[in-house]
């Protein structure tokens, strides 16, 4: 994933707004030619999730369609997920291993511990969807002119 200081401060800003709660939203950007996701934009979302809401979210069908209309409105694409994990490491759980549906997208976590935000971290959907493997974050530096 590459993409810039501000998405992710805004990913943990969200983690740390949505605590104790988990926090969800969409990354939004291109694809490069080489198949990396850049992520330029969030789209914020409410966690559905009507219960046990400090360990699981979730996103509907018209959540995804209001995500991909506001990345179309600014020529992108809706290219992944991110969440937080309340008291909780920044890896994939069982649970979100079993609700991932797209190989492809970037799915990020950040932790927050006791309210403040901490690791980012990034993973994508094995093509047969039996894993998540760790994705790196690369921030370029800004272009100087």
């Amino acid at each position: 994933m590459i993409t810039t200081p501000s998405v992710l401060d805004a990913i943990r800003q969200h983690g740390a707004d949505a605590y104790p709660e988990e926090g969800c939203g969409f990354l939004l950007g291109t694809v490069t030619d080489d198949g990396e996701n850049h992520v330029t934009a969030l789209h914020r979302a409410t966690n559905r999730r009507s219960e046990r809401r400090t360990r699981r979210y979730e996103l509907t069908a018209d959540d995804y369609r209001d995500a991909d209309a506001a990345a179309q409105t600014q020529g992108l694409d809706v290219v992944g997920v991110y969440h937080s994990h309340p008291d909780h490491p920044a890896r994939p759980s069982e649970t979100d291993l079993e609700e991932a549906t797209f190989p492809g997208f970037t799915y990020v976590i950040v932790s927050v511990h006791e309210g403040t935000p901490d690791e980012v971290t990034a993973w994508t959907l094995a093509p047969d969807r039996s894993e998540f493997r760790r994705e790196d974050i690369a921030v370029p530096a800004p272009k100087t002119i």
